[in-house]
C-alpha cells in the first residue's frame, strides 16, 4: 500500500526535515508542523523543488500545547482529504542527572517525550479509528533498550514509555487495517546532538534518514536504525552490566 498523505510533526529541522525530502523523492504529500514556522516555508520551497507534483501543506505547532495538537492533525486530515501516515517525530533532549537542580529542564523533556507524544498518538489515532485504515508511527531510540546517565537519563525513560505506549497501541488494533510502527533510531547527526563531542557509530542525517524511510515503508512493528550496529545493540544492551551502560550513555 502505497502512503499518500503523510504528516510529520517536528519537521522544521533534524529527523522530522531529513524524513520529509526522503518522502518528497518518493512523491508523497505532506502536511508539515513545528514550532518555526519560518523554517517550514523555507522547507516547503526546497520539497516543491525537488518534486513540484506533490502537495506540502504547513501550520505552526507546540506539541505541548495539546488542544492545539488536536485542531492541527485535524485541518491536515481536512487539508489532504485524509491522512495515511502520521509520523510522531517532535521531541526534545534537555536534561541532567536527577537531584542536581535542573527538574525544569527534565521535566520539559518528560512532557515533550511522552505526555505530548501521547497526545499526537491520540489525535491521529481518532481519525484513522473513524477511517479504518492509517499508519502511526513514532520516533523513539535505542536508548529506550535501558537506562542511561547524566543528560540522557530522563530522554531514555520517555522514549522507553514511547517504545512501550506504541506497542500497546499496536496490540489495541493488531485485528484492524490500522498499522503502528515504532523506529529506534540511533546517533543520527541532528540539532538535538550538535553539541555533543564524541559520538559512536554516528551517521549523517541524510544516511539516518534514509534508513528510517526504509523501514518505516515496510511497515514493520519495530526496527532499529540503521542496522549495523543498532539491530545488535539491543540485545546486548539488555544484558550489559551497569558499568558498560555508564560508559555508553
Amino acid at each position: 500500500m502505497t502512503r499518500k498523505n503523510i504528516v510529520i510533526t517536528g519537521a522544521s529541522s533534524g529527523l522530522g526535515k531529513g524524513m520529509a525530502i526522503e518522502f518528497a523523492k518518493m512523491g508523497r504529500n505532506l502536511g508539515l508542523c513545528a514550532r518555526r514556522v519560518e523554517r517550514l516555508e523555507e522547507l516547503k520551497a526546497e520539497l516543491l523543488a525537488i518534486n513540484p507534483n506533490i502537495e506540502v501543506f504547513i501550520r505552526p505547532l507546540d506539541v505541548d500545547d495539546h488542544p492545539q495538537v488536536f485542531e492541527v492533525i485535524k485541518a491536515f486530515a481536512a487539508d489532504m482529504g485524509g491522512l495515511d501516515r502520521v509520523i510522531v517525530n517532535a521531541g526534545m533532549g534537555k536534561g541532567a542527572s536527577v537531584g542536581t537542580g535542573y527538574f525544569h529542564a527534565n521535566k520539559q523533556t518528560a512532557v515533550t517525550n511522552f505526555v505530548s507524544a501521547l497526545a499526537q498518538c491520540e489525535a491521529s489515532m481518532e481519525i484513522f479509528r473513524e477511517q479504518n485504515a492509517g499508519h502511526l508511527v513514532t520516533i523513539s531510540s535505542v536508548s529506550a533498550v535501558r537506562g542511561a546517565r547524566r543528560a540522557m537519563t530522563v530522554y531514555a525513560a520517555t522514549k522507553a514509555a514511547l517504545t512501550s505506549m506504541t506497542e500497546g497501541i499496536r496490540i489495541d488494533v493488531m485485528k484492524t487495517p490500522i498499522k503502528v510502527t515504532t523506529i529506534h533510531p540511533g546517533f543520527i547527526q541532528s540539532e538535538i546532538n550538535e553539541k555533543v563531542k564524541t559520538v559512536p557509530f554516528i551517521v549523517d542525517t541524510e544516511t539516518g534518514c534514509k534508513a528510517m524511510v526504509k523501514a518505516i515503508e515496510k511497515e514493520v512493528d519495530s526496527s532499529f536504525v540503521p542496522t549495523w550496529p543498532w539491530a545488535l545493540f539491543r540485545y546486548i544492551a539488555r544484558i550489559a552490566p551497569l558499568s558498560l551502560l555508564a560508559k555508553m550513555s
